[in-house]
C-alpha cells in the first residue's frame, strides 16, 4: 500500500477539515440555540404587547372622546359669549340713547326751570317790597296820628 504524496496530502486537508467543522460545530450549535432563545424573547414581548397595544388604543379612544366633550363644551362656550356680545352691545346703545335724552330733557327743562326759578325769585322781592313799603306807610300814618293826636 503505497501512498503517494497526493493521496497524503488529500487525508490530511480531509482531517484538517473534518477537525475545522468539528470546532465550528460547537458555537454554531451555541450560536443555534441563542437564536433560539432569542425568538422565544421576542415571542413573548410580541405576545405581551398586543394587549399593551390594545389598551393603549383604548386610552387614545378615550381621550380622543373626551377631547370631543372639550370641543362640544368650548362650543357652548362660545355660544354663550357671542350672546353675552350681543347683549353687550345693545346695552351699549341703550345707554347712549339714554345719555342722549338727558341731555335733550336737561336742555329742554333746564331753560324754563331758570325762568320759572328767576320769576319766583322777582316775585319774591316784589312781594317783600309792597310788604315793606304797606309797613312803611302804616309807621308813618301811625306817627302822623301821634303828632297831631287823634
Amino acid at each position: 500500500m503505497n501512498a503517494n504524496a497526493g493521496e497524503i496530502a488529500g487525508l490530511i486537508a480531509a482531517g484538517a477539515f473534518l477537525m475545522l467543522v468539528l470546532v465550528l460545530a460547537v458555537p454554531i450549535l451555541k450560536l443555534g440555540r441563542t437564536v433560539d432563545a432569542a425568538t422565544r424573547g421576542i415571542n413573548e414581548v410580541v405576545d405581551r404587547t398586543g394587549p399593551l397595544l390594545g389598551n393603549v388604543n383604548t386610552t387614545v379612544e378615550n381621550v380622543n372622546t373626551a377631547l370631543g366633550q372639550v370641543q362640544v363644551s368650548l362650543d357652548g362656550v362660545n355660544v354663550q359669549l357671542a350672546k353675552v356680545d350681543t347683549m353687550t352691545e345693545h346695552v351699549q346703545n341703550i345707554t347712549a340713547n339714554v345719555a342722549n335724552l338727558v341731555t335733550v330733557v336737561s336742555a329742554a327743562a333746564a331753560n324754563p326751570l331758570v325762568k320759572v326759578a328767576s320769576f319766583g325769585y322777582g316775585l319774591r322781592k316784589a312781594t317783600n317790597a309792597r310788604r315793606a313799603a304797606e309797613e312803611d306807610r302804616e309807621v308813618r300814618a301811625e306817627l302822623k296820628r301821634r303828632k297831631t293826636g287823634r
